[in-house]
């Protein structure tokens, strides 16, 4: 009997129209069932919705899970741990059904512990490596009690916990290589302004932050800089970035549903993106999600060095700048070498970040 586990996502309830944000938990689930499990796609109602708005939610995130076979897989739960009745939710899962898988893989910080307490093995899945045992250890989140802990970060601290690492994971079978148009630009989706953490220093960690040094970037390379953000066309902040010759494209059309997202990532020449400040700081090998999708369609990524790593390249498909010039450095060199930085890209997601053999290991781990 193949095993089910349960998917618990951070809320992708209330968020149906980001395309790249559903990416990380579907290149999972995907992963999960071509190792042969079965799964359920567990989501949290919030509070103070009424019937009506569930409902339509409800069908939003669906239609986003049904070119993936996952939509008659949602099972929900409230904010406060109970029930949903089912004529809030018709076509939907209970948690009663959600609780009889075998495993729960909960990327739900805030999952509350009377919902794990009903499942008979979890993990808890960190992937916001250093943040996490950060905010745990302010107080700023209370995580429920858990069988295992894995962290996609290479070295985390936590005296309180055990970490396993796993890599995040990117589904081969549905992202596969792709050619880019003759005059593609490479690109990212980002939120400008989001951030996470504030350190102690009180300086800002958010995406707008990481790019500051590279604002004159585009003036230095033979191909076009893209971010697709979600600022206003007329934001100063997307005013100040054309000025320094990037394009801007607007991340909520772009990346409106997980098909937009992926024709956009798969008609990039390749990724150029800068890590949040926290990131560089706390040195533990992070990498986007959204790196991965890149890599697997045979892209270069150009991305910004976040400490030392037991198997992320420096400079063979993923290329990690440490500063302004050695950004301009390596972008040059993905353009002058592309053929082969992409063949190297794709190699290098085949290696480490296969979503059937990551989610094998969890399992594993998990036993």
């Amino acid at each position: 009997m193949s095993l089910t586990v349960c998917l618990a996502p951070r809320s992708c309830l209330p968020y149906p129209n980001g395309g790249g944000y559903l990416w990380i938990f579907l290149n999972w689930a995907l992963g999960l069932r071509a190792a042969g499990c079965e799964i359920v796609w567990l989501e949290g109602v919030p509070l103070g919705l009424g019937p009506d708005r569930v409902q339509g939610l409800t069908a939003a995130l669906k239609e986003r899970l049904r070119p993936y076979g996952l939509a008659d897989a949602l099972a929900l739960y409230s904010a406060s741990g109970q029930e949903v009745p089912a004529a809030v939710a018709p076509g939907c899962l209970d948690l009663a059904t959600a609780a009889e898988a075998g495993l729960l893989l909960n990327f739900r910080y805030s999952l509350p512990r009377e919902v794990v307490g009903r499942f008979r093995r979890s993990a808890l899945v960190d992937i916001d490596p250093g943040l996490l045992q950060i905010w745990i250890a302010k107080g700023l989140i209370e995580i429920a009690e858990h069988g295992a802990y894995l962290t996609i970060g290479e070295q985390v601290r936590d005296p309180a916990r055990t970490w396993h690492h796993v890599p995040p994971c990117v589904s081969l079978d549905w992202w596969p290589p792709r050619r880019a148009p003759a005059d593609a630009p490479f690109t990212t989706v980002a939120h400008w302004y989001a951030g996470g953490w504030v350190g102690a220093d009180e300086t800002a960690d958010d995406k707008r932050s990481g790019f500051l040094h590279v604002l004159d970037l585009p003036r230095s390379v033979s191909r076009p800089l893209e971010l697709a953000l979600d600022l206003p066309a007329d934001d100063p902040q997307a005013r100040l970035l054309k000025a320094s010759g990037w394009r801007v494209r607007d991340a909520h059309t772009v990346a409106a549903t997980p098909w937009d997202y992926q024709r956009y990532v798969q008609d990039s020449l390749g990724e150029f993106s800068c890590a949040k400040p926290a990131y560089t700081r706390l040195g533990n090998a992070w990498i986007s999600d959204r790196t991965l999708c890149y890599l697997a369609s045979g892209k270069p990524a150009v991305v910004e060095y976040t400490g030392p790593s037991s198997f992320l390249p420096d400079d063979a498909g993923l290329l990690r700048f440490r500063g302004r010039e050695e950004a301009a450095v390596l972008l040059r060199r993905a353009i002058d070498d592309y053929a082969h930085q992409s063949a190297l890209a794709r190699a290098l997601a085949e290696e480490h970040f296969d979503a059937r053999r990551v989610t094998a290991r969890v399992l594993e781990l998990v036993a």
